[in-house]
């Protein structure tokens, strides 16, 4: 999985050390909504089963294949 430095200076912290790369790839390949941003960026949202059914967002840059952030909802 390609990423950009942004999102390993973020995986690093604390509020996101649960998250694991698995998981981002499985709501890439399988989202329950997909959508583009006016920048171009694509985001992907999907419950993670292990995580209590949370969501999990996923933005990637234009490509649809580098993973900029990650964020819990």
């Amino acid at each position: 999985m390609l990423t950009t430095n942004y999102f390993k200076r973020l995986a690093v912290r604390k509020d996101r050390a649960w998250i694991t790369m698995e998981w981002i790839e499985r709501v890439m390949q399988m989202p329950l909504r997909k959508e583009v941003q006016p920048d171009g960026r694509i985001r992907y949202w999907a419950a993670i089963p292990e995580a209590n059914n949370r969501y999990l967002r996923v933005v990637t840059l234009e490509d649809g294949q580098t993973v900029q952030c990650v964020l819990r909802s």
